[in-house]
């Protein structure tokens, strides 16, 4: 019979390994620490046990010495040393001496002695305290690396004393520009800029205003607005506070870039320093950042479009719901030694997701949202395109040859339970947003643009099965009032493509929404999405896409699904093609730093009536 504390050793030191694992490579869920704590106590104590198991047995009578590279069973004997079944004596060698013992563990110890066993079930050896020393450093270093991950970043990098500069929305003739000064030594803030060296415009330095005073009512940030800029140019900017850096106005309205013919921008979401575990790197850094940085000198793009989960507030453990913990998270971020190298020259513009609140967010303005978005308005909105209304937390532009609707899918949204799907009384986005949009898929856009994109931090489409209830996929009924509308563009014959871009899933897949085959819409009218993620952060060995044709007439064509990689980001490249009168997308995947996949697609001609009619034209 196998002693109970050996079977509490053996399965408590499994827990460990086996989450552990998990918890470094797969998914850091809150979950996971309590339960590698629990099970490392269990481990401790049955690993101190277990040897006095084998000290009992040591102090039975001693036999004698048999070959000691012959491993013997128990043997039973009666009292005149002969073989029998009914007594309970056993005779064993063990560390080449013979004791005769009536614990019935005896043989179970022996066969345990195996060096593999030990090392791999964590159990202790009779036979070396060296292998017993090895199996239990696994275990302690495994649980210390938990706390680690825990904790470690968390009350050690809290990053009050972070300085830094960063630039958001960079229109053809203005930017916003934040910063962040802590330090009251260094205010006032003097903010100034001029022409980069080369780029034909005046380089002598211009004020662009100054700051007297920065509290922590703002975490010690500040936006400054440069105006009256020269469109495609590039321009330098300077802090007082021995900050600066570089960016370059948009092209005008309906135009491509200067020189390359191309407008692109980057797409991705979700970010959580330090995974996949690293023990010996820094605990603010960001793998995927790197992965970024390496492509960004190659791919010019004029901004990053991260569709949320900046922060992870709730994993692997939320520390609070006060702001001052939301706040550092963002901190934490910008910290990162990763950080500057796809910032200094990129603009980056956002929307908000469950991470920046709390998993799986349907509680629209309830705590902690309040205390969420304050450092997210500060961060984040107070550098994104103008509010789509006053005081709204979605947001609209035009930038080149496409226009922008930036939804905010958290703030409005009703619960996801319990009405059904396809309750016409659900939302997603609200009464007023859903209006916005539509009045944003419907207007006519300025000579040029090609392209309207629509931006969700969530899939659009349903083809993720697991847990879909976060998705588009329990909101149908006001999806099909947004599809509808997106198809609308394509009928209307004025050329122009209609996208959907997302994050969130931790996967990337394209999908198709065609219109249905029978309605009043052409082939030419059908929606692509791109789904993009994570910049830096999990994915998980479980396929979770698949597309089920014809489902309630709308069917959601995959294109292409990727689901490995804890890197992910998209480029979207811009073009004109037939003499300016049809727009080119080329979407570029980026999986772990390598372009692993790229998709060309062609808006709908700019021909008038409707039906399907205009397919024989678009091919």
């Amino acid at each position: 019979m196998i002693p109970y504390a050996a079977i509490a050793a053996a399965l408590s030191s499994t827990t460990i390994r086996v989450l552990a694992y998990v918890f470094f490579r797969w998914i850091p869920g809150h979950q996971l620490p309590p339960i590698i704590y629990a099970a490392s106590l269990i481990y401790l104590t049955s690993f101190l046990f277990v040897p006095i198991l084998n000290r009992r047995l040591a102090r039975a009578s001693t036999g004698i010495v048999k070959d000691e590279k012959r491993e013997l069973q128990p043997v039973r004997l009666n009292r005149a040393g002969k073989k029998s079944k009914s007594e309970t004596t056993i005779e064993l060698k063990i560390n080449g001496r013979v004791y005769k013992t009536k614990d019935p563990h005896v043989k179970w110890l022996e066969k345990g002695l195996h060096v593999l066993r030990t090392l791999l079930l964590g159990l202790p050896s009779p036979k070396s305290t060296l292998y017993s020393l090895v199996t239990l450093s696994i275990n302690v270093l495994l649980v210390l690396g938990v706390v680690d991950v825990v904790y470690r970043g968390p009350m050690l990098y809290q990053s009050h004393d972070l300085s830094f500069a960063r630039v958001g929305f960079v229109s053809d003739t203005s930017a916003k520009i934040l910063v962040r000064e802590p330090d009251v030594a260094q205010v006032p803030i003097y903010f100034s800029y001029r022409g980069a060296p080369g780029s034909g415009v005046d380089d002598a330095w211009k004020s662009a205003g100054q700051v007297y005073r920065l509290s922590e009512e703002t975490d010690f940030t500040t936006t400054f607005t440069l105006k009256e800029l020269r469109p495609w140019t590039n321009y330098q900017y300077a802090v007082s506070n021995n900050h600066t850096g570089f960016f370059k106005t948009a092209a005008p309205v309906g135009q491509m870039t200067v020189g390359r013919g191309t407008f692109t921008f980057l797409t991705s979401s979700c970010i959580k320093p330090r995974f996949p575990y690293n023990p010996f790197s820094h605990p603010l850094n960001i793998p995927g950042l790197k992965h970024l940085a390496k492509w960004i000198p190659e791919l010019h793009a004029s901004f990053m479009l991260f569709l949320g989960d900046f922060i992870y507030i709730d994993v692997p453990h939320r520390f609070g719901t006060d702001s001052e913990t939301y706040r550092r998270e963002y901190r934490q971020v910008y910290s990162s030694p990763d950080w500057p190298a796809v910032s200094d020259s990129l603009p980056w513009l956002h929307v908000i997701d469950d991470h920046e609140i709390a998993n799986d967010w349907d509680k629209q303005t309830a705590d902690p949202y309040p205390a969420a978005t304050d450092p997210w308005n500060l961060y984040h909105a107070s550098l994104n395109p103008p509010a789509a209304l006053p005081n709204a937390s979605y947001f609209q532009f035009t930038q080149g040859p496409a226009s922008f609707f930036l939804m905010d899918t958290r703030r409005h949204r009703s619960p996801e339970y319990p009405a059904l799907a396809r309750s016409p009384d659900k939302t997603m986005l609200g009464a007023a947003q859903l209006s916005s949009l539509l009045a944003f898929l419907k207007r006519d856009e300025p000579a040029g643009v090609k392209w309207k994109f629509v931006i969700s931090s969530i899939p659009f489409t349903r083809n993720w099965r697991l847990n879909s209830a976060d998705t588009w996929a329990n909101y149908l009924h006001e999806r099909r009032i947004i599809l509808e509308a997106m198809w609308d563009v394509g009928l209307r014959g004025d050329g122009i493509g209609v996208v959907i871009l997302s994050g969130d899933r931790h996967e990337f897949a394209a999908t198709a929404f065609p219109p249905p085959k029978d309605g009043k819409w052409p082939l030419s009218a059908t929606v692509h999405e791109f789904s993009t993620s994570p910049l830096s952060m999990f994915y998980l060995p479980v396929r979770s896409y698949w597309e089920v044709p014809g489902e309630d007439d709308v069917d959601e064509v995959c294109i292409k699904y990727a689901p490995d990689g804890n890197s992910k980001f998209g480029a979207v490249e811009l073009e004109e093609v037939m003499g300016g009168e049809q727009g080119l997308l080329r979407f570029r995947l980026f999986v772990d730093g390598v372009e692993s996949w790229d998709y060309v697609l062609m808006t709908p001609p700019a021909v008038g009536g409707g039906g399907r009619g205009k397919d024989a034209i678009w091919g």
